[in-house]
């Protein structure tokens, strides 16, 4: 059974046929269809030389316009001169010469001759090279339109009659199989006798109509040698045509530019800058007159006494992490103490690093070359001042008599609203000395609403701003001094704040 199955007949499909197959496994439209694409890359090749040859032509235009543009400006420009002084003053002299006025008017002549080219440029392109590129363009459309009618429709009549071949030969291969398989028995139409005669008159018919494509492909593919050539030699000749007219436009115009480059060198270097230093030395600069020096440069309240130091010069400040260190320092008459890395005003602008305003300072008395000033820093603005932390800042000068002679200048500028302290420590509270038992004392709190401190019916020397209270042996206690805040008018006539060690017991002052 098995080797009956196999002697039946089949039909071979796919890429093994070969050129003696009925129905060979080729596509009829591949030659034409690549044909075809062949001219649809010359129509475009065609389409790309035109626009670019026609935006060539475009530009040539603008050009022309813009040249115009130019010979316009040229004249209304030197005739706006005219009626200026300027041009009285500088142009005049120039054009009065006979090579300068050569040049200007070689460069309007110039200028219109440019135009002009360019605009005969642009005629030539559009009336001879344009033209061409149009007519080679429509003779690519009609061969493609006489490619579609022929080659295209052929091979499409030869794809109708292989196929209907293929279905009679696949009819036989059908009833071939009954007939093994049913002992014979088939209709009289469908006998493989006939069918097999039918399939030799279609395949008659589809060689005939290979035959006939074939043969209108190979006239084609002839033919599509010489269309090529003359493709190519079209677009040889537009391209001479316009190399011929831009190149042209473009060796006129090198020769102008060149005239115009041979009228302007024969013009001496030095001619006219000599005349014009000649006309023009009160206005000129003078090379040989001395430099500024800001040493020698006055302006308007220079000498004004608000700009002139109380005392100036170098004093050390303490600092936590390195110690006194030196900087420049400076009282003014606006009662400022500013300090500055040093005295130059050249090398960069100025800017205090410290700005105390010696009115709201507490200063401290001199101890040897030095003194206390407790204040907030003013250099940061309002904002920055309003937030910042007073802090006490020790000072170190040169010797004691230059302390003192800062000192007197910072408390004659600070006057009656500052508060000055008698040491340069911090003062001990009386309260703290009387613990002798070695207890920690309960903290001392002041109240907002201070009590006025007491100046009458006290001995004499224990007024306002005198020593604090006697202690137990009948010393006098060293005072606490605190800075008033100008806000409170409890304090505000003593300069203190009640001193600590007053009669009260702890929380009831």
């Amino acid at each position: 059974m098995a080797a009956h199955q196999q002697s039946l007949p089949t039909r071979s499909t796919g890429s093994t046929l070969n050129g003696d197959d009925a129905v060979p496994d080729i596509d009829t439209t591949e030659t034409s269809g690549l044909l075809q694409e062949r001219l649809q890359a010359y129509k475009h090749a065609c389409g790309y030389l035109e626009n670019y040859i026609t935006a060539t032509e475009k530009v040539q235009h603008a050009h022309a316009k813009e040249y115009e543009k130019v010979l316009k400006r040229a004249i209304i420009s030197i005739k706006a001169l005219g009626a200026s002084q300027v041009y009285l003053r500088t142009f005049a002299p120039i054009l009065r010469q006979g090579p300068k006025m050569d040049m200007y008017r070689s460069q309007l002549t110039i200028s219109k001759g440019i135009a002009n080219s360019h605009l005969e440029t642009e005629k030539t392109i559009k009336g001879s090279v344009l033209p061409v590129l149009e007519r080679l363009h429509t003779e690519i459309k009609n061969k493609s339109k006489e490619l579609s009618k022929g080659a295209v429709k052929g091979s499409k009549e030869v794809d109708k009659a292989r196929n209907v071949t293929q279905k009679h030969i696949e009819l036989l291969g059908q009833h071939t199989a009954g007939v093994s398989a049913s002992g014979g028995k088939v209709d009289a139409t469908n006998d493989p006798y006939i069918l097999q005669r039918g399939i030799n008159y279609r395949l008659h018919k589809q060689v005939l109509e290979e035959n006939n494509n074939r043969h209108d492909l190979i006239e084609i593919q002839n033919s599509f040698a010489k269309f090529e050539a003359h493709i190519i030699q079209t677009f040889q000749q537009a391209l001479q045509t316009f190399y011929q007219s831009v190149g042209g436009q473009h060796e006129r115009q090198k020769a102008m530019y060149g005239d115009i480059v041979n009228t302007a060198q024969k013009i001496p270097p030095d001619f006219e800058f000599k005349g014009f230093v000649h006309r023009n030395s009160q206005l000129l600069v003078d090379p040989s007159a001395p430099k500024r020096d800001v040493s020698h440069i006055s302006f308007p309240n220079q000498n004004h006494p608000s700009t002139q130091p109380l005392i100036a010069g170098t004093l050390e400040r303490k600092s936590r992490l390195t110690g006194y260190s030196s900087r420049y320092y400076v009282v003014t008459p606006s009662k400022f103490l500013h300090e500055f890395k040093d005295d130059d005003d050249l090398r960069k602008d100025p800017t205090p690093e410290l700005s105390l305003y010696l009115p709201d300072c507490t200063i401290g008395a001199v101890n040897g070359e030095k003194f206390n000033i407790k204040g907030k820093d003013a250099s940061k603005g309002k904002i920055g001042s309003a937030l910042a932390v007073s802090h006490e800042l020790a000072f170190k000068a040169h010797s004691p008599a230059d302390a003192e002679k800062w000192f007197n200048i910072i408390k004659e500028v600070a006057g009656g609203s500052a508060t000055y302290t008698d040491s340069v420590s911090s003062p001990t509270s009386p309260v703290e000395s009387r613990d002798v038992s070695g207890q920690q004392q309960p903290p001392q709190y002041q109240e907002k609403d201070v009590a006025p401190v007491q100046t009458q019916g006290l001995p004499q020397g224990h007024g306002a701003g005198s020593a604090g209270p006697m202690s137990a042996g009948g010393q006098a206690q060293q005072p606490y001094n605190t800075p008033v805040s100008g806000g409170d008018p409890q304090s505000a006539g003593t300069g203190f704040a009640p001193m600590s060690g007053v009669e009260r017991k702890p929380g009831q002052y």
